[in-house]
């Protein structure tokens, strides 16, 4: 068992420290409160922090970092100047392998591929005493779950799906690379105290429903943003009636709504959970002290006392949902979908089902899906839809082979792809993508942005529950609700699909080979990490320049984007993946999928310096080469999706000075301030309209630049008119130091030198 007397340490504390917020706060603590109150880095509380109001110091267990994210991350961290992580840290290689024909292939192909990143990943994980997790050893997610989540921990992770742990009772955050080098390197982690949302779930879920069933609901009522600054707790009969992977499915789509995580109070699942996965003396330590794992008696008698927004579900009224396209909150009931695609136009037949993903790939998830597929295979069926599966860990996928899941899904003529994101993240090479063809596709994922999944901005994607993706794709029809419908067999016989079952946990217990796993140096100091000058895949990075201690002038606009720009848009993956160690070469997809408010075109922006449309990193280059800063301005929202830095580190690193919007997704705007950019909101949202395409803009009031006093900016018109308007921020103290020093990392290396 990995982190034994850390957790020990901070069970230690919990009780004295959530006394103490007892006490300061005077009222019961909701579970949030409990655990973050008990992570405060100043100890126990000395004051009652304001929602959604008081910027506070943390100090995380522990940080986790996926192969596409780790690499700018420890780049940074090799920056700081530490020997060894002062916090347990992992780094898990789930990103970088593209599903083509089936594991043992797609794998060896990643290995050859991508072996210089994971040299560099295994050296720097080995000196600074980081645990590596090898290619193929599972979704960082499923992994952390299995080994390193525990009841009333906090842990930071370099991916917005991070939250996922709050199905063991965490509170797991998805970051930048900049804030989890801060925590390695022993620093405080800073965040905006949240906002509470109590979810309470009654009753129980039942036939087709699933747990993906419940997020996908909350999506619907909240939409993509109403979760932003947000914790959301999740109580009721009907929470814990739900396995412990059921609860962090939701967690895990929790970052769907921007919700900053999500999490579960400590019960009966998540104890099955721990000894099932080997971790029997956590069990035991979190019993002993399970009043401080969950909320206090009258937060969950009286939640509208202690929450800022209360949703109630009734799960055994709950209908099986698909959420989609082009959009994670799009919420239709199975029973409406039919009507709804032909109101809309959705293309009716399914091309592929796909499930998997960190969101549905635990050993639960397949052996429900996989009741379906063998239904299909004794009622006579085969799937209509193409078939694929990706098994969260070698742990999952080892024990689902053994137990006769893999074959049941290979007798339906499916593929077994890689224990890794795979297609979830784009890292899918579908045959036929390219000819951008208007087709459908089923998938257990997250997140279904166009272009996400297979590259093809006509493909509609629909998120779903893993049973109902296999009935989908068994079908091959949109619309088919197997609550109601029949089938055609090979006889010509019209069949029904029964309801789903399967085991929560392997009734033999989870079993494994080799999971993967490679312990760091006892003794780091003699390992040495090498960089290619000459490398394409990974680059040392130098510092960003300090601000220049003068207001901006002349900037130039590089874009207007219109609508949904999420951090695909701004950074895309799938291809663009193999980059992420190389800050000059990825910048060459920065803002490519934006859409541009003055043609409705992507990656088609005027260049102020010749009057022709060129490409936006194209035009950006040239303005960076004349010493011509920028701005960039977007939409409601903007940076939503996954946590990547690279959508703020591009913008930084090819010369674009800020950022101005309607509003922002949070770990985006925070990944802004840790690389030096201006982040700024309209204050008036209809100001969005006075930006021309040919402008030059002035942002003026940053000699005095303070906390909660709004800067100004000009829009100089090429006819010689201008607008002035308002731009408000939310930077504090500490964070208009990171502007002025042109970054946080200069800060750190600055004081470790001294």
């Amino acid at each position: 068992m990995f982190d034994l007397e850390m957790i020990k340490a901070t069970y230690a504390k919990m009780p004295a420290r959530i006394a103490a917020a007892r006490r300061i706060t005077n009222k019961p603590l909701t579970l949030t409160e409990k655990i973050l109150y008990s992570h405060l880095t100043e100890g126990e509380a000395k004051a009652a922090y304001e929602r959604g109001k008081s910027y506070v110091d943390f100090a995380p267990d522990r940080v986790a970092m996926q192969d596409a994210t780790a690499q700018m991350a420890l780049l940074q961290f090799m920056q700081a100047g530490r020997p060894k992580v002062a916090v347990p840290s992992t780094v898990h290689c789930d990103h970088l392998i593209t599903a083509r024909v089936g594991a043992k292939d797609d794998l060896a192909v990643a290995n050859k591929e991508s072996k210089e990143v994971y040299d560099f990943l295994a050296s720097v994980s080995n000196k600074y005493g980081i645990g590596f997790w090898k290619p193929g050893a599972g979704i960082i997610h499923q992994v952390v779950l299995e080994n390193y989540a525990f009841p009333g921990g906090m842990m930071i992770g370099t991916d917005s799906h991070t939250v996922n742990a709050g199905g063991l009772g965490m509170v797991a955050i998805g970051v930048g690379g900049a804030d989890a080098c801060d925590v390695m390197a022993g620093l405080p982690w800073e965040l905006k105290f949240p906002k509470l949302i109590g979810v309470k779930l009654t009753g129980k879920l039942n036939g087709w429903t699933a747990p993906k069933d419940v997020i996908l609901k909350v999506a619907g009522i909240l939409t993509v943003k109403g979760g932003t600054g947000c914790i959301v707790e999740y109580f009721g009969e009907g929470a814990t009636s739900m396995s412990c992977t059921g609860k962090g499915t939701i967690c895990n789509m929790g970052a769907e709504i921007g919700a900053t995580t999500s999490t579960f109070g400590y019960d009966e699942s998540m104890e099955r959970y721990l000894r099932a996965t080997g971790r029997s003396e956590l069990a035991d330590l979190a019993n002993g002290i399970k009043e401080h794992l969950t909320a206090d008696g009258d937060v969950y008698a009286n939640p509208a006392n202690y929450f800022d927004q209360v949703i109630e579900i009734n799960l055994s009224e709950l209908e099986p949902h698909l959420n989609g396209p082009f959009t994670p909150d799009l919420a239709t009931p199975v029973s409406k979908m039919k009507e709804e695609a032909a109101k809309n136009n959705w293309p009716l037949k399914v091309e592929w089902g796909l499930i998997g993903s960190c969101t549905n790939s635990s050993y639960e998830d397949l052996s429900r899906a996989a009741s379906i597929a063998r239904q299909a295979i004794a009622k006579g069926l085969v799937t209509k839809a193409e078939f694929g599966i990706n098994p969260g860990s070698e742990q999952v996928r080892f024990t689902a082979e053994r137990d006769g899941l893999l074959k049941t899904f290979t007798d339906l003529n499916a593929s077994i792809f890689t224990n890794a994101c795979g297609p979830c993240i784009g890292m899918w090479d579908r045959v036929g993508a390219e000819k951008a063809e208007k087709n459908t596709i089923v998938h257990s994922f997250n997140r279904n942005f166009a272009k996400r999944a297979d590259g093809n901005p006509n493909t509609y994607a629909f998120v779903a529950s893993p049973e109902l993706v296999a009935a989908i794709a068994i079908s091959g029809n949109l619309g088919f609700n197997p609550i109601t419908d029949t089938l055609t067999n090979s006889k010509g016989d019209q069949v029904k699909l029964e309801a789903p079952t399967g085991d929560e946990l392997p009734k033999k217990g989870f079993a494994v080979d080799d999971p993967g796993f490679q312990a760091p140096a006892a003794d780091g100091s003699k390992v040495s990490v090498a960089v290619s000058p000459t490398s394409d895949r990974l680059q040392l990075l130098a510092p960003f320049a300090a601000w220049e201690k003068t207001d901006l002038k002349g900037l130039k606009l590089l874009i207007k984007a219109k609508g949904k720009c999420t951090t695909d848009h701004i950074s895309m993956a799938g291809k663009w993946l193999k980059y992420r160690g190389h800050l000059d070469n990825i910048s060459n997809n920065m803002l490519i999928g934006a859409v541009n408010y003055f043609n409705e075109k992507t990656d088609s922006v005027k260049n102020q310096l010749t009057g022709n449309y060129e490409s936006v990193p194209v035009v950006q280059r040239q303005y960076k080469a004349k010493g011509i800063g920028s701005i960039v301005v977007g939409d409601e929202n903007y940076g939503e999706g996954s946590s990547r830095e690279h959508a703020a580190m591009e913008p930084r690193f090819l010369g674009v000075r800020a950022v101005l919007v309607k509003s922002f997704a949070r770990i985006h705007e925070t990944n802004l301030k840790k690389q030096g950019m201006l982040a700024l909101t309209f204050a008036d949202k209809n100001d969005y309209e006075k930006i021309k395409e040919d402008d030059s803009i002035d942002i003026t009031g940053l000699t005095s630049f303070a906390p909660n006093t709004p800067l100004t900016l000009v829009f100089n018109h090429k006819d010689g008119s201008k607008d002035e308007i308002k731009a408000n921020h939310t930077y504090n103290a500490q964070q208009i130091e990171w502007f002025k020093a042109g970054a946080a990392l200069n800060i750190i290396r600055a004081n470790i030198g001294a």
